[in-house]
């Protein structure tokens, strides 16, 4: 019997004129990351039908352009027959994108760079993380990077196992974007087994830095068709978990376009306007489009 939970926990409210990207016009719109930018926001998306990664473009958050797509699927290089679930970072004048490509049942992380953000040239023509240990099954995909000025390094929190929906969250750290190094305790998040809505397994996060803590927000699975989105806290990002009180935060919403599974959340800390934006992509039936949900108010309501 499938869990009854609330749409929404924790202070988050969903926007009533969801979805607010993709529909049969689009197809298939997934695995959201949200930028902030000079006009507003850019949010960079896995567009299946397309096989293609693209970014849109909004002022608001809720009205977005017409997707532009900026890298393609690679059926010859042998690991890119499927191209999606990336994560673009901006450090000074440079742009680097992580990505995962998909063949043959697998998954592996590449590494692209760029001037603009949308002309992109690929590092090396192989991937540069790929599945080596047991946990990590047939697939590492998922990426998400942060930049750490003080330790100079790239932190990546990626997710690994089945190549459906991937079991565990683990995390590795580069100097350069290309050569990583796992950490030995991998993997530093899994689903916890006194929770039915994350017993399954946990999947793709997004960690914000924000007030002496890493804030991760990450999919949680009650079974391999049903998801929902949680929140945890970490001091360092990797280890001492404390996952919200409320969690999950966002949750399926019965009959609606995000009836079966609510996935991949991104999140932007807007201190100006004092709340928290989440954007993740919904599921009901084969159709997934992406959505909002909107917390008013930057403390989240964790216990002391």
């Amino acid at each position: 019997m499938k869990l009854n939970l609330p749409e929404t926990n924790g202070g988050w409210k969903k926007y009533e004129g969801n979805p607010v990207l993709g529909g049969p016009e689009l197809g298939t719109c997934f695995d959201v990351l949200v930028l902030k930018s000079e006009e507003g926001y850019d949010m960079h998306f896995s567009w299946r039908p397309k096989k293609a990664l693209a970014v849109s473009r909004s002022t608001d958050g809720i009205n977005w352009t017409y997707p532009e797509i900026y890298m393609e699927h690679d059926p010859e290089c042998g690991w890119m027959d499927d191209l999606n679930r990336n994560c673009v970072l901006r450090r000074g004048d440079e742009w680097h994108m992580w990505f995962t490509g998909q063949a043959r049942g697998y998954s592996w992380i590449g590494y692209a760079v760029s001037d603009d953000g949308m002309h992109w040239k690929r590092v090396g023509d192989q991937p540069v993380l790929i599945s080596e240990r047991p946990f990590e099954g047939p697939s590492v995909m998922n990426p998400f990077v942060l930049w750490d000025e003080e330790l100079q390094l790239f932190r990546m929190w990626y997710a690994s196992g089945e190549q459906y929906e991937p079991n565990v969250l683990a995390y590795a750290t580069s100097k350069d974007g290309i050569h990583w190094d796992k950490l030995p305790a991998n993997p530093i998040f899994v689903g916890f087994k006194d929770h039915p809505s994350e017993h399954d397994r946990v999947g793709g996060c997004q960690v914000v830095k924000a007030d002496g803590w890493h804030y991760m927000f990450y999919i949680g699975y009650e079974d391999i068709d049903t998801a929902r989105i949680c929140v945890a806290r970490s001091r360092n990002g990797v280890t001492a978990w404390q996952r919200h009180p409320a969690s999950p935060i966002v949750s399926p919403t019965a009959g609606g376009w995000d009836a079966d599974a609510c996935y991949k959340p991104s999140v932007i800390r807007d201190e100006k306007n004092d709340r928290w934006l989440l954007w993740y992509n919904g599921r009901h039936g084969s159709a997934e489009y992406i959505g909002l949900v909107i917390h008013e108010g930057l403390d989240l309501g964790f216990d002391a």
